[in-house]
């Protein structure tokens, strides 16, 4: 893991690749990473006028901070902790030019009259300095006229106040004309410093934030959080009826942007100009609206901060607030054969729901809780995407966005039919020898990849190139089928193990960055597509594809390999079932030619990293003793570089979010506590729990689809690989610690975003446009198959006794009887069941679980295996205890032994269910 000179030098062309590929494809100009992004900035002359300083306020919770010629923020500093602040104070000055947005800005879009046209305003346009305004019992006031155009028609004030001991910050407009004006578009630029930019991982973690939207109505917010994960958070929430209506990226702020930033958005009160032009043809998360002023008619608008402790304290601090808040079960990914609850906690009555489309859900009341949440039973009915809308009594609208898909199992069926059929590349490729393979797929050409600048998309590899054959592999191990299984072995065989992997001599092991490459001097003429721009530095040429030094390219590899082999070793007539020791083998030694081929990046958690852990599982199952000490010794040298650092998630990017996955894993593995909960805190940082589908369980994402989308551009991407790949430490910390039901809800909501996105079809892009005049797929399936691995290693059921809401199941559907609690996975793998009161997770090798059966009162399990079928004969089951539970001894099958490789084996029934019962005293 030291940096040597070949390190250095793929050091550098990684730094160049980045920055490069960035700065041809990204919507903004990306200045490098080696310069302040704020020279040409700076060169511009300031209009803020800092020189007449600055106004200061004690405002609650926090200390207020205003430029006294903007009266917009330069300072929100919470009182609890020191040298942190909420807005991007540091960059001040070199942020005081026309055009770049500030808290307490304000745009708008509208028309007087009968005029057809909407014309803009931005407080942000031109600096000039606004009036102030001697007003009452408040922080400061403004009239913003000297901000806006001599043809603006209303008159618009900006107060900062306190209300009930919260800073509010509140626009009035009122009408000066004599005609009705109609307002199209209302938006409020939320400006927080989530600029990486120039800073450490130190840095960033220590002053960095990150926002996320519950783009919920009047029951909307925005949540602030820290990069530590540590509090104190930020709630924006509406005062008054100021709705949040959509979340609109601010991309005309003049910031530089890049890969370390991810741009600035605007709550947006009212959006129907927008809508109508810029967003034309694209649906809504809420249903587009608009305001009329009448003549001498005044609105006010405003939104309050409100200081709260860690995410997962949020939803106590809103009702704290008295705003609504909403709770899914098992969350907002419905398969429609899950029986779901939705409990409510408001203080009015509801009034009416709404649904759009109409009868997309059922809604049916079920009373209330003992603490006084409103019940209801929800189940799915019309695949896509569903907004629930509460009317409450006190006129407040509170909309829920939820997305309905079929049964698991037909998702992952359907998914798997597309790879191996519609991307299933059979064709003869002389030159680049890709055949046969599960090649990227093109969704709106109806084509398979098989030539694209960025090399590694038609290479198959690198995230963007391996995640169809990645994916392929995976759903073998959810749901195999011997079909597919059959085509799978063709390219392991050939293409996988031989081609993208080095089978032989001193690199063996190792593992080529693309087969695919730009080499048109040496190539035939008609090689290349003439309707593609390969003059860029991402059409590699063969030296660059056949290059071994992205350690991020070997997990892949190795969970092929590991793929495999639980197929020969667990099920009968899939895979020879004598190469089983083989293929782990293999995929042992592909972690360890990670680790001695591509040192550099080895030393960062990779993603899908927990694929090595799952290698050393099972090498130490099998006995395998010596290849066992030697992977886990190298990954113990991983782990204690990491344990050095204070903040381990660095990777090929100024900042990351799937290094976390693996270094939690191993931090844990290796006893490491506090860095497995530094890890995990930095998680939950930047994967909320909102009720909203695309947002709940989202890990942040924003620069992937330049690398492995069909649309490139840096945006909030829904649902990428990053949701799966950090469900996989949340859940696991999640079932050492059973009572924390905020982590169940966060790690289930990532695991069920991960396939949300799968057409009807088994289309899978990688991963789905959050901005509003897209809301829709990506075009290319690109790097979907990593999020598709974090699915599979850890789909299972959860069994929940909530102390408000009672008895609860993710993944399952569950009944209750006397003192008989019982669960019928809906899971597609139906392959384990984690009991919360016991602390117990039982999961099976093979076999799958028709249903469990769970005593309250003296704590036995009975399970009920599905029949034995052509391909299993038998059951491999696993028991583990991941939580100490007072009065749960040591769980184990009544009346038969553990066998030789650590698990449980049973002879499944051909015609009925098999019974397995296990004590947990």
């Amino acid at each position: 893991m030291l940096l040597n000179q070949d390190n250095l030098n793929s050091l550098v062309k990684n730094i160049l690749w980045v920055v490069l590929f960035t700065a041809l494809i990204a919507t903004n100009t990306l200045k490098s990473f080696s310069q302040s992004p704020w020279i040409a900035l700076g060169k511009k002359p300031s209009t803020l006028e800092l020189e007449q300083g600055f106004l200061t306020f004690d405002a609650g919770d926090f200390n207020l901070k205003l430029v006294k010629s903007s009266q917009t923020v330069a300072g929100l500093r919470p009182k609890t902790i020191n040298d942190f602040d909420f807005v991007p104070s540091d960059s001040l000055k070199v942020r005081s030019s026309d055009g770049l947005y500030h808290l307490g800005d304000i745009n708008l879009k509208l028309r007087i009259g009968d005029d057809p046209t909407w014309k803009s305003y931005s407080t942000a346009a031109k600096r000039n300095p606004v009036k102030n305004l001697s007003v009452p019992n408040v922080l400061a006031a403004a009239d913003l006229s000297q901000t806006l155009p001599s043809d603006f028609p209303l008159a618009l004030k900006r107060i900062w106040e306190m209300k009930a001991g919260k800073l509010v910050l509140r626009f009035e407009l009122t009408n000066k004309t004599t005609q009705n004006i109609e307002i199209g578009a209302l938006g409020i630029p939320m400006v927080f410093d989530n600029i990486l930019e120039g800073r450490t991982l130190e840095q960033t973690h220590a002053k960095n934030v990150f926002y996320d939207p519950y783009i919920g109505m009047d029951a909307g917010y925005l949540q602030v959080t820290r990069l530590s994960g540590h509090a104190p958070s930020l709630i924006v929430a509406p005062y008054g009826k100021t709705p949040f209506e959509a979340n609109n990226p601010l991309n005309d702020d003049k910031t530089p942007r890049g890969i370390a930033f991810e741009g600035f958005y605007e709550w947006m009160v009212c959006s129907k100009a927008y809508a109508a032009n810029e967003w034309k043809g694209a649906e809504q998360w809420n249903n587009p609206t608009f305001i009329i002023i009448k003549p001498g008619e005044t609105k006010s608008y405003g939104l309050q901060f409100i200081l709260s402790g860690t995410a997962k304290d949020t939803e106590n601090k809103l009702i704290e607030n008295r705003k609504p808040v909403a709770m899914s079960v098992p969350g907002y990914v419905l398969p429609k054969d899950v029986d779901a609850k939705l409990f409510i906690n408001y203080h009015k009555k509801i009034k009416s729901f709404d649904l759009y489309p109409a009868n997309a859900l059922t809604v049916k009341a079920n009373g209330t809780t003992k603490k006084g949440w409103k019940k209801f039973n929800v189940k799915g009915i019309i695949s896509g995407r569903v907004r629930l809308t509460i009317n409450y009594a006190d006129g407040l609208i509170q909309t829920i966005n939820y997305k309905v898909i079929e049964p698991e199992n037909e998702v992952i069926a359907s998914y798997g039919n597309f790879l191996l059929t519609k991307q299933w590349f059979d064709k003869p490729d002389a030159v680049f020898k890709r055949s046969p393979s599960v090649i990227t797929y093109d969704y709106e050409k109806q084509q398979q990849v098989t030539q694209d600048n960025r090399a590694w998309i038609a290479g198959l590899s690198d995230e963007g190139g391996a995640g169809s054959w990645l994916g392929a592999m995976m759903k073998q191990l959810v749901q195999p089928k011997k079909a597919e299984v059959d085509k799978l072995k063709q390219f392991v065989d050939t293409v996988m193990f031989g081609r993208i992997q080095i089978k032989e001599g001193p690199e063996k092991f190792g593992v080529r960055k693309s087969l695919f490459y730009y080499a048109p001097d040496s190539l035939p003429n008609g090689t290349y597509s003439q309707d593609i721009n390969f003059k860029t530095w991402s059409a590699w040429p063969k030296k660059e594809a056949d290059n071994l030094g992205r350690s991020y390219n070997y997990p892949h590899v190795a969970a092929a390999h590991w793929v495999m082999y639980r197929l020969a070793r667990n099920y009968q007539g899939l895979v020879d079932e004598r190469t089983w020791k083989q293929h782990l083998i293999n995929a042992a030694e592909t972690g360890l030619a990670m680790i001695n081929i591509a040192p550099y990046y080895a030393q960062f958690g990779q993603m899908e990293g927990t694929i090595f852990y799952l290698i050393l599982k099972d090498l130490k199952n099998e006995g395998l003793t010596e290849e066992a000490n030697k992977l886990e010794g190298e990954m113990k040298k991983r782990a204690n570089h990491w344990r050095s650092l204070d903040y381990p998630f660095g990777s090929e990017m100024p900042w990351d979010s799937t290094g976390q996955e693996e270094v939690y894993v191993w931090s844990n593995y290796f006893g490491y506590q506090d860095k497995a909960q530094v890890t995990l805190d930095a998680i939950l940082a930047y994967m909320p729990v909102v009720p909203h589908w695309a947002y709940n369980g989202n890990a942040r994402r924003y620069w992937d689809f330049l690398y492995g989308g069909k649309l490139m551009r840096i945006e909030r991407m829904i649902h990428h690989y990053g949701s799966a790949l950090n469900a996989i430490p949340v859940l696991m910390d999640y079932r050492k610690h059973p009572n924390d039901f905020y982590l169940l809800r966060t790690g289930y909501g990532g695991l069920m975003g991960s396939i949300s996105n799968i057409t009807k079809d088994g289309f899978a892009p990688a991963a789905f446009h959050s901005y509003p005049s897209t809301l829709k797929n990506d075009g290319i399936t690109g790097d979907y198959g990593s999020g598709f691995f974090g699915y599979a290693v850890n789909t299972s059921s959860y069994i929940f006794n909530h102390n408000d809401f009672g008895w609860l199941a993710f993944g399952g559907n569950l009944t209750k009887q006397s003192n008989i609690v019982t669960i019928k996975p809906t899971t597609a793998a139906k392959s384990s069941v984690y009991i919360a009161p016991a602390g117990l997770w039982l999961t099976l090798d093979a076999g799958t679980i028709d249903e469990l059966s769970y005593n309250t009162k003296n704590g036995e399990i009975k399970l009920k295996l599905n029949k034995a079928n052509e391909h299993t004969a038998r059951a491999i089951l696993r028991i583990s205890q991941p939580a100490k539970i007072e009065g749960i001894g040591v769980c184990k099958v009544k009346n038969i032994e553990i066998g030789k490789r650590g698990a449980y084996e049973f002879q499944l029934k051909s015609e009925n269910t098999t019974d397995v019962n296990i004590s947990t005293q």
